[in-house]
């Protein structure tokens, strides 16, 4: 079980490697540029939602961007929440 951070826009090679990696079990946290990747009615949401893996995203981070009220069905979490999950998950993947 691994927790992948995806800190790149939709459009970024990260975001296409990070979803052949990503796998069931896992969980993949949006931060940064990385939020736009969550929004609801995209083709990057739509394979977000496909992936299998547990989704989070960063709210600071999408409130900054404007699209926290365009999230999908994705939890959003704050800091705590991040170190709660850097907790749970043995392994880290960082994505830029």
């Amino acid at each position: 079980m691994t927790l992948h951070t995806l800190n790149c826009s939709p459009g970024s090679s990260a975001f296409a490697d990070c979803l052949r990696f990503i796998a069931p079990g896992d969980a993949l946290l949006l931060m940064g540029d990385g939020v736009y990747c969550a929004m609801e009615d995209t083709g990057s949401g739509r394979e977000l939602q496909a992936c299998g893996a547990a989704l989070y995203v960063l709210g600071n981070d999408a409130a900054a961007a404007g699209v926290l009220a365009r999230i999908g069905d994705i939890t959003v979490i704050d800091m705590d929440g991040f170190v709660s999950l850097s907790e749970q998950f043995p392994r880290q993947l960082a994505w830029y």
